[in-house]
């Protein structure tokens, strides 16, 4: 057993490589730790200690992160004789647990067993203090090994040896810290067709068709920080096409510890340059322990996410049946059809998604629930649909069951005919039923994951789609839910009526420079049919739309190659490549049956998930309810606007010899009128009536009876009513609203320009702000005397009083909203008022009611909370006329 204590060496103690990470404290931080001291041992090619190096880890972690609470950091460090674990957390008072006689603690202890561990395990362990941190580190020997010597196979024939082109390229790919592309060497511009200039400085994201289903998985920004990965994937090249590559991602850093990902990339029937060995069997005479079936068809350790699994698990089977291309496929819930989830040696096409029919045919070979053998696919045409067109000649399929019930096929195929036996099958059976439970269970935890990420999406997209009214907003919102997240890009088709046809309102494509050429392909093509029905349908139009145009631009270009035609054929090919899909329609029901499509599309390699299908349902119902009442709202808004717009005057009059100038603001988003309103209109021959009042509250109520006091005044005073009596018949009018009516404060008077140039001014002032005079001298005064309100009292006695106005006088009228303007406990009041219209000597009457606005404006920060109107009225001096 080995024992805590101070680190010795007798050998050479070089540190030849370093890995580190921090983990915060929380639970899922223990099995990120494990994953990435696996990552980084596989990396260094010592496979052989990993399985002891993540045990202790993932114990001393826990410690970090669940006893003692806080942040744990991972330090690994590769010397020539040995790799260093250390375990760093911010809780240096916990003790260790060593006892007298130094004596480990009990293992029935809740803390200490990472260090029990460390002491079994190790060869080498200790605990360093600081005074804010204590590190736990461990050693484990490196097994000596033949000079140059890492991993090693047998000589094999040469007709077994892996296939090649004639000149095997490997694309040497360099990514910054960024996640953009640093370095492309001339093999990846001779696979991929593009340029270094073309690539350096854009990400590599823009280029790789990232086998990735959203909330599951590993994606390619968290490929790129790993220490180590290997995978497939697809480039998207220079001429549109997707091709499957395997990658091989090691992290390195510079002298500057500027970190970096070095890519190596080879075509997929060529991954055998750069897969790594699978792991050594044990040397004889080492310690043995039973196998478990699953890890030694799998290898160990098996991978975390179902993706991953999946496709180990294609890549074990096509090797241990020595195959050109395997396929793994997942039954849907009903048990009716398959879906392809992993391949490996087929075309990019057929990698993701497709569906095939569990039944096909009536024999035992026309069903996926029992294993099949196919010698020669060439003398059964259809029989396996899947491999069509693949080159495959022979191949044997065999069920994936738990308890009985169909999960999934897996399947190995080879070019040459004949290949598989009965033999083959029961080997395949065997492997598939170790893993089919695994598999399961991989695919519920997913589908459990999938859930509760579709759960999180919709809530966030109802909060979004509640949380506006407008509808060119609404319309993009849905397309920006859309895309990335469920499709590649989204077409939104409204329908104004149920007799007008479809009309393109919104198109998103995830690559910004393809919006205007989708948006084009799809006005050059009819809409989908408007079916009031839920549910999704297939829609192939803008696929072979895309095609048709690319084919014609591709003959163009061949027929005149020096033609200016000819240069459009790239842009073709690209919106060809990102447009030719898989592409569904998912009509707009709510309220109102048929408001529109949502059409979200993925390339063809990238087919919708029935779950992802599922969740763009959801979405639709959601946005479709969203756009109704956007449209609802918009119809009231504009009703509302069109009857506020008829409570106000169709016009100013031309009044000779006097300037008139209105500023009117009703109070209330929306709102066009409220309980403040004016009118001014000619009466008679020479006589022009003006008036300005302020109806209790604000809003429609108000903006009612402002309705029923212009319109009243109006009528009264052509009737020939004086004022007083103009008055006192509305008040009359406004009591009989009963439960309706509301108090008014109005301000009533007649107006009559004299030859001379001044005016004769005759006014009655119920309750409201008086107005005021302001001579050219600067002198402002009082033009009315105060009377009692509207709607209060039925028996008025009003009074009527004459003043005259001279050339140059400014008559300002305004409503409570201006005097009654707060800051805190400060009032702007009528002595205010009177001190901004000294300023407006001078100036127009439109410029006199601009000032007053701005000073009422900036007395107070917070927007004006009551309706004002502003009535300026100036007599024109002789030098003006």
């Amino acid at each position: 057993m080995a024992e805590p204590g101070v680190e010795t060496r007798t050998r050479s103690s070089v540190i030849t490589a370093r890995a580190t990470a921090s983990f915060e404290p929380v639970g899922r931080s223990v099995a990120a730790a494990r994953a990435f001291v696996r990552d980084t041992l596989q990396g260094w090619g010592h496979p052989e200690l990993v399985d002891d190096a993540v045990v202790l880890t993932s114990e001393l972690v826990t410690n970090a992160v669940i006893h003692a609470g806080t942040a744990a950091e991972v330090l690994c460090l590769r010397s020539d004789d040995s790799i260093r674990v250390e375990v760093a957390d911010r809780y240096p008072e916990r003790e260790i647990p060593v006892q007298s006689g130094r004596t480990l603690g009990s293992p029935d202890r809740e803390n200490g067993r990472g260090l029990l561990l460390c002491a079994a395990l190790a060869h080498r362990w200790g605990v360093d203090y600081t005074p804010t941190r204590k590190h736990v580190w461990f050693h484990l020997d490196l097994a000596q090994r033949p000079v140059g010597t890492r991993s090693a196979g047998p000589v094999l024939p040469d007709a077994l040896l892996p296939v090649t082109d004639s000149r095997a390229r490997v694309a040497v790919v360099q990514i910054d810290r960024a996640g953009a592309v640093s370095a492309w060497n001339d093999d990846a511009e001779e696979l991929f067709g593009y340029a270094s200039e073309q690539v350096t400085g854009k990400p590599l994201g823009d280029l790789a068709a990232w086998p990735h289903t959203p909330g599951i998985g590993t994606g390619l920004a968290e490929a790129l920080r790993l220490s180590r990965w290997e995978g497939s994937y697809g480039i998207r090249c220079a001429d549109g096409r997707v091709i499957p590559v395997y990658a091989a991602h090691l992290r390195v850093r510079d002298a500057e510890g500027e970190p970096s990902t070095v890519c190596l990339l080879v075509r997929e029937h060529e991954r055998a340059i750069l897969q790594t060995p699978q792991r050594p069997a044990s040397e004889p005479g080492s310690e043995s322990r039973a196998a478990d079936p699953f890890e030694v068809f799998i290898g160990s350790p098996a991978p975390d996410d179902l993706d991953g699994l999946l496709q180990r698990t294609v890549e074990r089977a096509r090797d241990m049946l020595d195959g050109d291309a395997a396929f793994l496929l997942l039954a849907t819930d009903d048990e009716t059809e398959l879906e392809v989830r992993a391949t490996t040696g087929l075309p990019a096409a057929r990698q993701r998604f497709a569906r095939v029919p569990v039944e096909t045919g009536a024999s035992r070979y026309g069903s996926a629930r029992m294993p099949a053998v196919h010698e020669d696919l060439a003398a059964v045409p259809g029989a396996v649909p899947l491999l069509e067109g693949t080159g495959m000649r022979s191949v044997v399929t065999v069920p994936l069951k738990v308890e009985g019930r169909l999960t999934g096929s897996l399947g190995v195929a080879a070019e040459a005919a004949n290949r598989y036996s009965n033999e083959e099958a029961l080997r395949l059976q065997f492997a598939a039923d170790r893993i089919a439970l695994a598999v399961e269970s991989a695919r519920l935890g997913e589908l459990e994951r999938l859930r509760r990420g579709s759960l999180s999406f919709l809530v966030e997209a109802s909060d979004l789609l509640a949380g506006t009214l407008d509808r060119d907003q609404t319309l993009a919102l849905m397309a920006q839910m859309t895309v990335p997240t469920l499709a590649t890009w989204c077409a939104v088709y409204t329908i104004a009526d149920q007799s007008s046809d479809p009309y393109l309102s919104y198109v998103l494509h995830e690559d910004e420079d393809r919006i205007d050429g989708l948006k084009e392909l799809l006005s050059s093509i009819s809409p989908p049919d408007p079916v009031p029905t839920p549910g999704a349908r297939v829609w192939t139009a803008p696929g072979d739309a895309a095609h048709r145009a690319a084919l014609s631009a591709s003959v163009r270009a061949l027929d005149h190659p020096t033609s200016p035609l000819s240069s459009g054929i790239d842009t073709t090919l690209g919106n060809e490549s990102g447009v030719a899909s898989e592409e569904v329609v998912l009509s707009l029901v709510s309220r109102n049956p048929g408001s529109g499509t949502l059409d979200p599309g993925r390339p063809s390699e990238e087919k919708l998930l029935q779950e992802g299908l599922g969740l763009a349902e959801d979405l639709s119902r959601r946005a479709a309810l969203a756009l109704d009442n956007a449209r609802l709202y918009s119809e009231r808004v504009a009703i509302s606007q069109s009857l506020q717009r008829s409570l106000l005057p169709p016009g100013l009059p031309h009044i000779p010899g006097v300037e008139v100038d209105v500023i009117y603001r009703a109070a209330g988003e929306g709102n066009e009128v409220g309980g403040d309103f004016y009118d001014l209109f000619p009466i008679r021959d020479g006589a022009y009536g003006f008036a300005i009042g302020d109806v209790c509250g604000t809003g429609p109520e108000a903006a009612a009876v402002t309705g029923l006091a212009r319109h009243a005044l109006r009528l009264l005073a052509r009737e020939g009513f004086g004022g007083p009596a103009v008055l006192e018949r509305l008040n009359a009018a406004i009591l009989d609203e009963g439960a309706r009516s509301r108090f008014l404060t109005l301000l009533y008077g007649e107006m009559r320009p004299q030859e001379d140039g001044s005016a004769i001014l005759k006014v009655v002032c119920a309750g409201h702000p008086l107005p005021l005079r302001l001579r050219p001298d600067g002198t402002v005064t009082s033009a009315a005397e105060p009377q009692p309100l509207l709607g209060v009292m039925e028996d008025l006695e009003l009074y009527e009083e004459t003043i005259t106005l001279d050339p140059g006088d400014v008559l300002l009228c305004v409503t409570d909203g201006v005097t009654e303007r707060r800051e805190g406990t400060r009032m702007l009041g009528d002595d205010g008022l009177a001190e901004v219209l000294k300023t407006c000597t001078g100036l127009t009457a439109g410029a006199v009611a601009s000032r007053v606005l701005r000073a009422v404006e900036r007395f107070a920060q917070a927007p004006a909370s009551d309706d004002m109107a502003i009535l300026a009225m100036r007599l024109r001096e002789p030098d003006d006329r």
